[in-house]
């Protein structure tokens, strides 16, 4: 399918397909907000909690796959005149690699709508608006298991007497009048939402990627539950990159809960397994990992789901004028509690 949209169409509704090369590479353009916090006490004294100014983001050379037509993708094209109040990031995503990034190459096209959002970050530690400077990017296509929290990284610009200052941000823009930037960071998803049994288990999946130069020589990953207002810690790792004897902590709050700590170290996958599952495990889980100055999360939604036991008052009914009969039907067991 051929999706072709202009400069200004991208910039005001949506994404935007494009092709790099031929070398099994291509550009998605992101219609996204930046949402910083705003002025006043929501309404008390006639502020926003948080404003939002439109965005875009280009995410550089994702990778397309050997059954893809590169004829359909057309080229991205920064503007003529570069324009220091237009917020436009330029971000490679080779390295670290976003997983399943692709999903986004026709998401426009087939009709998904990508929810795109970018708010400035301050790593622990770290002055704020020190340089480089950091954002984070939560994305997510609705309806589809496709989410990821990506930290990124401000790169030098050449400074002279011509380099533009993006009006809003107070950052040098590069010579086509973008912000260039790099993933440094990121933690993904492949599920928004899971459905499992009364007593029975589920893996909760969630994962993490860094740039080839590590961030931190260990990792801490926590995972917490929040249900009707309340929360409580369910599973909390340290773990040494070096994977030195003894490198591993691990505290489990809930008995049945487990990382595979192996996985952790070689492929940064910290999905959580649950055994025999109570109704009191339902609720939203949010895995949080930590990298030194530097952390994001995901937050998957668990449903527990008990099909009702059913049974009636007669094996066998007559029906007889003289003497009617009542025939009850009975559903015991069942969660959650509406039923049809």
């Amino acid at each position: 399918m051929f999706c072709s949209l202009t400069m200004i169409e991208v910039l005001f509704f949506g994404l935007f397909l494009t092709f790099v090369n031929a070398d099994g590479v291509a550009d998605v353009v992101l219609s996204c907000s930046l949402v910083e916090e705003g002025a006043g006490l929501g309404g008390m004294g006639g502020g926003a909690l948080f404003t939002r100014t439109p965005a875009t983001l280009v995410l550089r050379d994702i990778p397309v796959g050997p059954d893809e037509s590169l004829d359909t993708l057309t080229p991205f094209v920064p503007p003529s005149v570069p324009d220091p109040d237009i917020i436009l990031f330029e971000n490679k995503v080779s390295s670290p690699e976003i997983p399943n990034a692709g999903m986004l190459l026709h998401a426009d096209c087939n009709e998904q709508e990508v929810m795109c959002e970018i708010s400035r970050y301050t790593p622990r530690g770290l002055e704020e608006g020190s340089d480089p400077a950091y954002f984070m990017v939560s994305l997510s296509v609705v309806g589809f298991d496709f989410s990821t929290s990506l930290i990124l990284q401000t790169l030098p610009v050449d400074k002279d007497q011509q380099t533009l200052v993006q009006n809003k941000l107070s950052l040098p823009l590069s010579q086509s009048g973008t912000l260039l930037t790099k993933v440094i960071f990121l933690v993904f998803s492949n599920i928004n939402s899971v459905s499992a049994p009364l007593r029975g288990d589920v893996l909760l999946n969630c994962g993490f990627k860094q740039e080839e130069i590590p961030l931190a020589p260990e990792v801490g990953l926590e995972w917490r539950l929040q249900h009707r207002g309340k929360g409580r810690k369910v599973l909390e790792i340290k773990t040494k990159l070096d994977d030195t004897e003894g490198a591993t902590v691990v505290h489990g709050e809930r008995k049945g809960s487990s990382v595979d700590g192996a996985q952790v170290l070689s492929e940064g996958n910290v999905s959580m397994s649950l055994t025999e599952l109570k109704v009191v495990d339902e609720g939203t889980y949010i895995c949080t990992v930590n990298l030194g100055h530097f952390h994001a999360q995901q937050v998957i939604q668990l449903h527990i789901i008990q099909p009702p036991q059913v049974s009636l008052s007669e094996e066998k009914l007559v029906l007889s004028k003289s003497s009617p009969q009542t025939l009850s039907c009975h559903c015991a067991k069942y969660y959650p509690l509406e039923a049809q």
